[in-house]
């Protein structure tokens, strides 16, 4: 999952956005194959890449066009913040639904869970599915059947600016404990804050959390686990960054202000994703690329750990075009189309094939995330696996607003998984 339940990315829907002059939207213009049984018809794609990928994406898209003359697709760029509610919408109204969704791993599960999804096992669209890296298919799964075709797969890093922690005399930390002890003299020798803290979105909880030992549900033997001891060490440690002014944070539109903070140079780290890098080094803080260092999400007092996230490519169920529709998620799921979005977007692949390419080899960003992500803790992948994150959500902004003790906000987190989640203790 690639931005897991991260907030908006603040890009304008581009409703309707056709490859060709005679596209039309929503799987509903045409047939499946002509006299020759070539594919045809229509292909409406949902992409929910951020600003600095959506051109890529599209160009991706336009591709498989070329392949494939006789399809017409629609690319439709969907911000992150309205995709999920938007798929539901449209495909629990049996109307505007696309043929195809670049879906959020923890959303795979709750839209299969639903019916929206048409099941991929034994479609073309499941292409050399040995080539997958493991942990990548594990979220394409609910229920013995497979819904997706992994796309993209991600962690959480530390982004860090090389300079300003030179001139501040520290080295690159390796907990938030250290982090907490370097933040004063990065401020004083360089004016900058040490951290921007994600205070808006749950995803940026889990590193705190794991980071204490803990987890959000033990999904094998259905154990409400994120109320007990780490729950509320996790709690008290963004607490203390915000108070001791070792890090900022805003309750709401943290993706935009992380981002600039970073590029402005303002912070001198942030907990940040792969998908970030191009948007990173774009600001005059990384007018020198290399300037841009990237490390371990900083430790707990327990353990070091960071979520896996990704996308996955997913095809809508009431499809009227379901062969291209297959077809479609086969070209951009194959291992040519990932080797041109790690060269072009340092994003992550999900075969391993494409890590042997000498370009993707030597990316310096791919260097270290896939270490990270081989050590990424996997969430559970159930269909309320989306939904776990709101309750987070909320006692977050309460800690961290003084609402509420670290104490009460895991325990009300607790409280709220278990009426979610019935059958768990």
């Amino acid at each position: 999952m690639r931005r897991g339940i991260r907030g908006a990315i603040a890009t304008a829907l581009v409703a309707g956005l056709a490859l060709t002059a005679t596209a039309c939207g929503g799987g509903d213009g045409g047939g499946n194959t002509d006299s020759g049984g070539e594919l045809s018809g229509t292909v409406t794609f949902w992409d929910t890449s951020n600003d600095a990928e959506k051109a890529t994406y599209r160009k991706l898209a336009e591709g498989f066009q070329k392949e494939h003359p006789k399809v017409h697709v629609t690319y439709v760029n969907v911000p992150f913040g309205d995709a999920n509610a938007k798929f539901k919408n449209a495909a629990g109204g049996n109307s505007g639904a696309p043929d195809v969704m670049r879906t959020e791993v923890a959303w795979t599960a709750d839209f299969a869970n639903l019916g929206y999804l048409a099941p991929l096992d034994g479609t073309p669209a499941l292409d050399k599915t040995d080539d997958y890296l493991p942990q990548a298919v594990g979220s394409t799964k609910f229920k013995g059947k497979t819904y997706a075709a992994p796309q993209v797969i991600d962690t959480l890093g530390l982004f860090y600016n090389k300079k300003l922690l030179k001139d501040a005399g520290v080295e690159v930390p390796k907990s938030f404990a250290d982090l907490a002890t370097a933040a004063k003299k990065i401020k004083a020798k360089t004016g900058a804050t040490a951290l921007y803290l994600r205070g808006d979105d749950p995803y940026w909880f889990l590193p705190y959390l794991y980071g204490e030992g803990g987890n959000m549900v033990d999904a094998r033997d259905k154990i409400v686990q994120i109320d007990d001891g780490a729950g509320v060490k996790a709690f008290k440690t963004l607490k203390d960054l915000v108070d001791s002014k070792a890090a900022i944070t805003d309750a709401t539109d943290g993706q935009e202000n992380q981002l600039k903070a970073l590029k402005d140079g303002t912070v001198a780290m942030a907990i940040d994703g792969p998908w970030d890098i191009e948007g990173a080094r774009a600001g005059k803080a990384f007018k020198d690329k290399q300037n841009l260092g990237v490390a371990p999400v900083p430790a707990g007092s327990a353990a070091q750990g960071s979520p896996q996230g990704g996308w996955n490519l997913s095809v809508y169920a009431g499809s009227k075009n379901l062969r291209a529709a297959y077809a479609f998620v086969k070209y951009m799921s194959s291992a040519k189309v990932q080797q041109q979005t790690t060269e072009q977007l340092s994003l992550l692949p999900t075969r391993k094939s494409v890590y042997d390419v000498p370009a993707v080899k030597k990316n310096e960003m791919v260097k270290f995330f896939k270490p990270a992500v081989d050590g990424a803790v996997q969430r559970p992948w159930i269909a309320e696996g989306n939904s776990l994150f709101e309750p987070i959500k909320v006692q977050m902004n309460k800690v961290l607003t003084g609402a509420a003790t670290p104490e009460q906000a895991a325990k009300a987190t607790g409280d709220a998984y278990r009426k979610l989640l019935k059958d768990y203790k």
